[in-house]
C-alpha cells in the first residue's frame, strides 16, 4: 500500500496563557485501573507546549486493545495486524475558538509489551505514545530520514521535559497517522 505523503499543518489559534487545550482522555473499562488518564493528558499538554500550541485546540486520547487497533489499521491502512498507535487528524472546528485536532488511538496491549521489551515502565510507554500521536495530530511524520529527525527530536524534548524514563531509544515503529 501506498502512502500518503501529504503533511499540513493544522490553522491553530495562537495561545492565550488563560486557556489551556481540552484533552479527552477515553480509557477502555479492562484498562481503567492500569491507566492514569492525567499522565496522559499532561504528555498530550507537553507536547503542544513544546510545538508551541498550548490554547484554543482540542483532542480525543483513547486506550483500547488490539482488537480495535487491528480493525482500525485494516480499514485505514490495509494492514491486518494491530498497531501501537493511529492518529486521525483533522483541523475541524467545533467552535469558533477551537480546532479540534483529532483523535489519538492506543494500543495498551502493545504498549505493555513495547515498555516489557524496552525495560521501561507501561506509564512511559503511554506518555511516548500520547507524544508521538499528538505530534503526527500537528503534522509531523517520519516517512523520510530528515522528518524522523525532526519527530524523533521533538518527542526527545518533550519526554525529557516530563521526565520519562524511557531506558532505550523509543521504537514507534508501527505508528501512522491517517488523514
Amino acid at each position: 500500500m501506498e502512502r500518503s505523503r501529504t503533511t499540513t499543518k493544522a490553522k491553530i489559534p495562537a495561545a492565550r496563557k488563560s486557556q489551556t487545550a481540552r484533552i479527552d482522555v477515553q480509557v477502555a473499562a479492562r484498562y481503567r485501573t492500569k491507566v492514569k488518564p492525567a499522565f496522559l493528558r499532561r504528555a498530550a499538554q507537553a507536547t503542544l507546549v513544546q510545538q508551541r500550541v498550548q490554547a484554543g485546540v482540542e483532542l480525543t486520547i483513547v486506550i483500547t486493545g488490539n482488537a480495535q487497533l487491528r480493525s482500525l489499521n485494516r480499514t485505514f491502512r490495509d494492514v491486518d495486524a494491530p498497531t501501537d498507535v493511529l492518529s486521525f487528524a483533522t483541523d475541524e472546528r467545533l467552535r469558533p475558538d477551537a480546532v479540534y485536532l483529532g483523535d489519538v488511538i492506543i494500543s495498551y496491549p502493545q504498549a505493555r509489551e513495547q515498555a516489557k521489551v524496552g525495560g521501561h515502565a507501561v506509564q512511559a510507554e503511554l506518555q511516548l505514545l500520547v507524544v508521538h500521536g499528538v505530534l503526527h495530530l500537528l503534522g509531523h511524520d517520519h516517512y523520510t530520514e530528515a522528518e524522523k529527525n525532526v519527530m524523533w527530536k521533538a518527542q526527545a524534548a518533550v519526554l525529557k521535559k516530563l521526565g520519562t524514563a524511557l531506558l532505550t531509544e523509543p521504537q514507534v515503529g508501527q505508528s501512522q497517522r491517517k488523514r
